[in-house]
């Protein structure tokens, strides 16, 4: 076991290596082609294979053959091996300098019940995936969450064809805007609770740290200002993003943070990614 944790360390040790694994742990649990990770890292794809085939052979990623293709994954069975040595095993697990691996999300509230969680939603433009998000849990758990949504690069305005649908469906556009994600980097934004990208191209981003260490899942959606084709077609490619995370919202919102501890919480908001594809 020693032997796995110290070449665990060796290969993270390697800057780009511990980029390919952070990208994947940032996109988990989805499965990614080599592709995609060597657009997103800027990496020649023989460089990128000899990063994946490093990481693979200690255990911190899987790999699965699609036909001609391989995706990749992180294995966080294999990452929590490792942290679990460095802070227990190593540490003793003294408190001062161990984390806190079940206690409740670490967050502005302490151990205390929140009166609402604030949940943020992450996509790039912030123009129509996140808007929607926003949106939908505002109506469905608006009760229990103060809800925000930004962009790594977000649009001036918002998408016509997102507004036109929230309009139909009734929800309340009156505080909807696009803004950027560093509104809620600064020292007087509310402390998040949750984090959620909603597009792959934000997940793959490297983005500060959030202070608290807020519970984070990635809930990617197919883009639906990409959609070409007819009227019919564009609409039909919003209604389905829009379904997609109604789906996921309605999941989360059944669920009781203040009930979970913060690794089942962690799990179940993972699962909800996959739960929520079919409409």
């Amino acid at each position: 076991m020693e032997k796995m944790i110290l070449d665990r360390l060796t290969t993270l040790g390697h800057a780009q290596r511990m980029a390919v694994f952070r990208l994947l742990v940032r996109r988990f649990p989805d499965e990614i082609p080599a592709g995609e990770i060597g657009a997103a890292l800027n990496l020649k794809p023989s460089t990128l294979s000899v990063y994946l085939s490093a990481l693979n052979a200690v255990g911190l990623i899987v790999q699965r053959r699609q036909g001609t293709s391989l995706l990749y994954r992180a294995n966080m069975a294999g990452a929590e091996d490792l942290i679990e040595y460095l802070f227990q095993d190593c540490c003793n697990n003294r408190p001062q300098l161990c984390l806190a691996f079940a206690g409740p999300p670490k967050n502005g509230h302490g151990n205390m019940k929140p009166e609402k969680y604030n949940a943020l939603f992450i996509c790039t433009g912030n123009s129509a995936r996140s808007i929607f998000a926003e949106a939908i849990l505002n109506e469905l758990g608006g009760d229990k969450f103060n809800v925000f949504s930004a962009g790594t690069k977000p649009a001036s305005t918002l998408n016509p064809i997102a507004v036109e649908m929230l309009e139909t469906k009734g929800h309340d556009l009156s505080n909807l805007r696009a803004k950027h994600i560093s509104e809620f980097q600064t020292e007087n934004a509310p402390v998040m609770d949750f984090v959620f990208t909603v597009c792959d191209q934000a997940a793959n981003e490297e983005c500060p740290a959030w202070a608290g260490q807020p519970i984070t899942a990635h809930w990617g959606v197919p883009d639906p200002v990409k959609a070409t084709g007819t009227d019919a077609e564009k609409h039909l490619a919003f209604q389905q993003a829009y379904g997609i995370l109604k789906n996921r919202i309605s999941l989360f919102t059944a669920l009781h943070p203040e009930n979970l501890e913060r690794a089942a919480l962690q799990a179940r908001v993972d699962e909800i990614s996959l739960e929520g594809k079919s409409l």
